[in-house]
């Protein structure tokens, strides 16, 4: 079982959702960089679970110790690792889900996969609580990539339902890629959170969840980052966004709308404004080839409902090969949504730091 990524700066995730901690190792990250361990706390706090009725009731402070790779305040060099521990666990919840897998979930994969040998408990290491140190090491690379001019910022565009309003592709403020990556439950259109509040609330009481989508932005990526064919920008980030548990779909720019479109109409003219190279619409959202444009790079994650869910639901007796009827227990979001805004932004982050560094552009 490998939880790597990255070829230029390497993060490795371990641990399980019941075991005694969670954490992650970064490697190769550039030396002297200065980490505030605020902005830190500002980012775990943001994914962290309890924080509202929308959320799970499982209390974890996500409180991060650093084991090493930082030193009064900045990076050493040396591999950085970030350790959580694990304090709020009751694993009696999934004593029975060895033998009855949960529908939506990967113990009965896991279980082919591992032969049996897998951690069911709060689903192990396929649970998303494997998030938090992904956040995490997300967390520590923005801060790196803020040092160029590089911000990342995402909302909530859509949970169940209700939307909201989408960035201006072409135009993005960086005031409003500050809030939104400081803020829990972040919206551009704050009035809609209460409608967002409600189908999140109804699903819960009908022992029920929800889905939706992350709209992420990045601006200040200089034109020139990426590959063609397999390295590309989209190929990166899509690869570890698809790590996040519950994300079914991610598109770049107009994604799966520009296939209703002429190519008249989804082509971005080039303009040259104050000596750059700009185009007027950003219908390919930022990338073209693989290669960034020097134009904001938008992208969104769709989230599946959260598959734990109060309901009765038909399963397998993986001793007898009988059906079974199976009830969920535990401690389980409504919608995950507002807590996966920080973990899309971590792994864009992630996947970033990497394009950025295999050009020679964090020197």
């Amino acid at each position: 079982m490998s939880s790597s990524v990255g070829e230029m700066i390497r993060i490795s995730i371990f641990g399980e959702s019941h075991g005694e901690a969670i954490g992650v190792v970064l490697d190769n990250l550039p030396a002297g960089c200065s980490i505030d361990e605020e902005q830190l706390a500002l980012q775990m706090a943001r994914r962290a679970p309890g924080r509202d009725a929308t959320s799970t009731p499982r209390r974890e402070g996500d409180n991060v110790r650093i084991v090493s790779g930082l030193l009064n305040g900045k990076t050493t060099g040396a591999p950085l690792c970030g350790m959580i521990e694990n304090t709020n666990t009751r694993s009696s919840d999934y004593e029975s889900l060895r033998v009855l897998p949960r529908p939506g979930h990967a113990d009965y994969t896991g279980a082919v996969r591992y032969n049996g040998a897998n951690d069911v408990r709060g689903g192990g290491h396929f649970s998303g609580r494997l998030t938090a140190p992904l956040t995490f090491a997300g967390a520590i690379c923005r801060q790196i990539l803020s040092l160029h001019g590089i911000r990342i910022g995402a909302h909530a565009l859509q949970i169940a339902s209700v939307k909201d309003a989408a960035f201006d592709s072409v135009d993005i403020p960086d005031a409003l890629l500050e809030r939104l990556s400081s803020e829990y439950f972040s919206l551009i259109d704050r009035s809609v959170q209460p409608a967002m509040v409600q189908e999140i609330e109804s699903a819960r009481l009908q022992f029920d969840s929800v889905g939706g989508v992350v709209e992420c932005a990045v601006t200040g990526l200089p034109a020139g980052i990426g590959s063609p064919m397999f390295y590309g920008v989209e190929n990166v980030l899509s690869s570890i966004l698809f790590g996040i548990p519950a994300v079914k779909g991610v598109e770049f720019g107009d994604g799966f709308a520009a296939a209703s479109l002429r190519g008249s109409e989804n082509n971005d003219a080039f303009t040259a404004e104050s000596n750059q190279v700009k185009t007027v619409t950003n219908h390919s959202g930022g990338i073209l080839g693989g290669i960034t444009t020097g134009m904001p790079v938008i992208v969104r994650a769709a989230f599946k409902p959260t598959p734990s869910i109060g309901r009765e639901q038909a399963t397998v007796n993986l001793t007898t090969l009988q059906n079974e009827p199976l009830v969920i227990h535990g401690r389980h979001d409504p919608c995950i949504v507002p807590r996966a805004i920080p973990v899309v932004e971590a792994a864009v982050a992630v996947g970033l730091i990497n394009l950025m560094a295999e050009r020679g552009k964090l020197v």
